[in-house]
């Protein structure tokens, strides 16, 4: 059974662990904490968000975040969401955010929970979708250049 528990520093090298390749650390960080390969300096970057760590009797099975998006206080926004690569496949990542939904919504009190998701990250948009997220229709699709190309967002969220 899978639980979260408040992020901490000890858990950085095995969460960097995760990131065997590059493509693979963008397509969870987008860049946001500099260039691969990660580091524990540039990974401190989570501190200043609310970080969790899911693990179960086995250890450390996956990380993410939840930050305030803007003003509003009622909607979270849950980012950097990775899960060990040997857990992948297993369910593992679609209970965690379950954890996350119930946490931002029963305890929290958020009305809305919102993410974003590159387009060539099929299995992952398909684990948030069977999370309960849906897809959003944004006027202009946020894009990010990543190892000189161009990746597409596609916006999901659930609300309450």
């Amino acid at each position: 059974m899978l639980r979260l528990r408040p992020y901490k520093k000890e858990d950085a090298d095995t969460i960097i662990s995760w990131s065997k390749d590059e493509k693979a650390f963008y397509k969870w960080s987008a860049g946001v904490m500099g260039e691969y390969p990660l580091t524990p300096e540039k990974f401190r970057f989570v501190d200043f968000l609310m970080a969790f760590t899911a693990f179960d009797e086995n250890g450390i099975a996956g990380f993410f975040t939840l930050r305030n998006p803007g003003e509003a206080v009622d909607e979270l926004r849950i980012g950097f969401v990775i899960v060990d690569p040997l857990q992948r496949g297993k369910g593992k990542g679609k209970e965690m955010l379950k954890l996350a939904l119930k946490y931002a919504f029963d305890v929290y009190g958020a009305k809305k929970v919102s993410l974003g998701v590159f387009e060539n990250n099929e299995s992952v948009y398909y684990c948030y979708k069977a999370a309960g997220f849906k897809d959003v229709i944004l006027d202009e699709t946020e894009t990010y250049e990543v190892m000189g190309e161009e990746w597409k967002c596609k916006e999901m969220a659930i609300e309450r």
